[in-house]
C-alpha cells in the first residue's frame, strides 16, 4: 500500500489498514470471504444486466429498460459496493445485520426484476409482488445503512 506522509489518516490507522489489507508473506491484498460472496454475486448481476442491454440494443426494443436499470444498480453496483465495504470493514461484514442485508437483497432483487418485467408488459396481477419486493429491497438498504452506522468505527 503506497501511503505517503501527506495522507490525512493518522499513522496508527495506516498501519492497521496495511495489516488488514495485506498478507504477511507477499503483500497481496486480501478480501474477506463475506466480501468475496457479495462480489461474485455482483458479477452475476453484471453479466445479466449487460446481456439484457445487448439484447435490447440488438432488437431495438427498450421495453425492459427499467428491469435492466434495477439489475445493474441494485445487483451490480450496490452488491459490489457492499462486498468492498464488507471486505474493508470486516466487523460490519461479519455482523448479523450483514447477514440480514444479504438475504433481504438477494431474495428481493430476483422477485423485483421478474415482477417488474411482467408488470411492464401488462401483467397487473403482479403489482403486489413488485411492491412487496421493493419494500423488502428498501428494508435491505436500511439494514445496510444501520450496519454501517453501528459497526464502522475508527481503530
Amino acid at each position: 500500500m503506497n501511503i505517503t506522509a501527506s495522507t490525512a489518516l493518522p499513522a496508527d490507522h495506516i498501519e492497521h489498514a496495511e495489516r488488514t489489507q495485506r498478507t504477511k508473506d507477499n503483500g497481496v491484498a486480501t478480501f474477506s470471504p463475506v466480501g468475496i460472496i457479495w462480489l461474485k454475486l455482483a458479477v452475476v448481476y453484471l453479466i445479466i444486466g449487460v446481456g439484457m442491454g445487448i439484447m435490447m440494443g440488438a432488437s431495438q426494443d427498450f421495453t425492459m429498460r427499467p428491469v435492466h436499470a434495477h439489475i445493474n444498480l441494485l445487483g451490480w453496483a450496490t452488491m459490489a459496493l457492499a462486498g468492498l465495504i464488507y471486505s474493508v470493514f470486516p466487523d460490519a461484514g461479519q455482523s448479523k445485520l450483514a447477514r440480514l442485508h444479504f438475504w433481504l437483497a438477494n431474495i428481493s432483487l430476483p422477485f423485483m426484476a421478474i415482477a417488474l418485467g411482467f408488470v411492464i408488459t401488462g401483467t397487473a396481477a403482479l403489482v403486489p409482488v413488485l411492491a412487496a419486493s421493493e419494500i423488502v429491497a428498501a428494508l435491505g438498504i436500511l439494514v445496510f445503512a444501520a450496519n454501517l452506522f453501528l459497526n464502522l468505527k475508527a481503530r
